[in-house]
């Protein structure tokens, strides 16, 4: 899955395909480089970012994704907390919600969800990006995002939701130490047994320069190490800002180790 964040604020490249025109040629160039799915999102969340209006979000999005009709054969996302907006994308061409609140934060969301008939990506996300990174604290964070996201799932199945088009995320980064992260990553194994896609999205954050010890390091090649790691738990989408870099790793992984894919 291919990052397109289409915001000036974002963590890692806020500001780098806020224009249209940029944004639309990125997504188109994350095909080429082998994306099976782009990531389009007009809100950052990002630690103790400002959310933004659902009318600013809907500008920064949706020209995006009409300009893209036609040009890509990959399925776009729409990495989006409102209702107004996955209706909006959806509508647009859209064909997957990327919820960070794992569809609680807006109460139509579900709603959305069942009618379009769209895939859902669920997210754990302790707080919100406001408030999620002031000391986050679990008894046994990998047993309480499992629970977690197996509560979830069968919620959007009671909902109405297929099951066939639900992804669980245990959201590295989204209200967890790097300690939590570290865990996380090394238990991708526990979550692959749920019954739907795990996504695992890890690329440039904080956590790669703890271990690296260099908070300002270059986090591509660290970016590269975990996704390789989660590729070999089992992970079944790896959300990435750096597509072809990730996509070859994993190609020679893949002939290195005599795996399918």
């Amino acid at each position: 899955m291919g990052i397109c964040n289409v915001t000036p604020d974002s963590f890692s490249d806020g500001g780098k395909h806020h224009n249209v025109d940029a944004a639309i040629a990125a997504a188109i160039q994350m095909e080429a480089d082998g994306a099976a799915i782009v990531d389009i999102g007009g809100e950052s969340t990002r630690p103790y970012s400002d959310p933004v209006a659902a009318e600013e979000e809907l500008a920064r999005v949706i020209p995006v994704i009409d300009g893209l009709k036609g040009q890509l054969s990959i399925p776009i996302s729409i990495d989006t907390s409102k209702a107004t907006v996955a209706a909006a994308a959806i509508e647009a061409g859209a064909e997957i919600i990327n919820d960070v609140t794992g569809l609680e934060g807006d109460p139509d969301m579900v709603r959305v969800a069942v009618e379009s008939g769209a895939g859902v990506c669920v997210m754990h996300m302790k707080g919100t990006p406001q408030t999620m990174q002031n000391d986050p604290a679990y008894a046994n964070v990998v047993q309480e995002i499992r629970d977690y996201l197996i509560q979830r799932r069968q919620f959007c199945i009671d909902a109405g939701i297929d099951p066939e088009k639900i992804c669980l995320d245990p959201g590295i980064g989204f209200g967890k130490t790097h300690q939590h992260n570290l865990e996380l990553i090394r238990s991708v194994d526990q979550f692959t047994n749920l019954g739907s896609p795990i996504l695992i999205g890890h690329s440039r954050k904080g956590f790669i320069g703890k271990v690296l010890g260099n908070k300002d390091a270059d986090r591509t090649a660290g970016t590269l190490a975990v996704s390789l790691a989660v590729a070999a738990a089992g992970a079944h989408v790896i959300r990435v800002h750096d597509v072809q870099v990730t996509a070859e790793a994993l190609k020679l992984f893949a002939a290195c180790t005599n795996q399918s894919k």
